[in-house]
């Protein structure tokens, strides 16, 4: 497949690459090539083929979502380094 110095402009755009003009004529051969090898992956016949989503078999390894006693008080503040009358003390974010 011959691509243009337009196309290869518009992929290098699309891709927001920028490049020399020497290197224009090989890119235009190298995706040239590319393109020609997905054009023979087309005349594969894949109409018995399932569609995969994932190359492998993927379940969720996170535990099962179910209510809990939460902490009380004194062992969420436990670990913070600065609490005052039940709360956490944290430096101030927004200045007004």
């Amino acid at each position: 497949m011959t691509l243009t110095k337009e196309d290869v402009l518009h992929v290098a755009t699309l891709a927001r690459l920028n490049i020399d003009e020497s290197q224009i004529d090989t890119f235009a051969s190298q995706l040239g090539k590319i393109l020609e090898y997905v054009e023979t992956l087309d005349r594969i016949d894949t109409s018995d083929v399932t569609p995969t989503f994932h190359a492998v078999d993927k379940s969720n390894a996170f535990r099962e979502d179910s209510p809990t006693d939460h902490l009380d008080r004194e062992s969420a503040l436990g670990n913070a380094p600065a609490t005052e009358d039940g709360f956490f003390i944290v430096p101030k974010v927004i200045e007004s």
